[in-house]
């Protein structure tokens, strides 16, 4: 790593200015693969998920224990997709509601995520900043850290 790039872990913070990018997936696209997709084409670095509405006719979810999944198919609304995506690497989060108005969520995974109308997503990319993932002593889970872009 060169000399000027800073790493940011822990509690360190650093503003980057922002682009937004937004896009609408059609009918029978898969959420995860579409998003991925689009991130690797424009070869985002670092960047959020700022919004999404839509909804999905089948899911595949992975729960908060880490080892369960779930995975339906009726159609379900889209209350929330947020997270942090780069080229490199994604922690997504999806909240869905069914037809009954029970929400529930987990995390994106990339198998079947089936667009039923349309998602229409907002991704907020940080110019600045390049996000990779490192194992943390403390969680013992693959986390984010942000570095810098070099101003060479």
């Amino acid at each position: 790593m060169q000399e000027d790039t800073k790493k940011i872990k822990n509690n360190q913070i650093y503003k980057s200015n922002m682009i937004a990018h937004v896009l609408r997936l059609l009918p029978d696209m898969n959420l995860y693969s579409e998003l991925m997709n689009y991130v690797k084409t424009n070869k985002i670095k670092a960047a959020c998920i700022l919004s999404c509405v839509g909804s999905l006719k089948e899911i595949n979810i992975r729960l908060a224990s880490g080892k369960t999944f779930l995975t339906k198919k009726e159609n379900f609304e889209i209350v929330s997709l947020v997270g942090s995506i780069s080229e490199e690497r994604n922690h997504i989060h999806i909240s869905l509601s069914d037809d009954k108005g029970n929400v529930f969520g987990g995390h994106l995974i990339p198998e079947n995520n089936l667009v039923f109308t349309t998602a229409e997503i907002v991704i907020g990319e940080f110019p600045e900043l390049v996000f990779h993932e490192e194992t943390c002593e403390k969680s013992t889970w693959p986390e984010l850290v942000v570095e810098k872009k070099s101003d060479k």
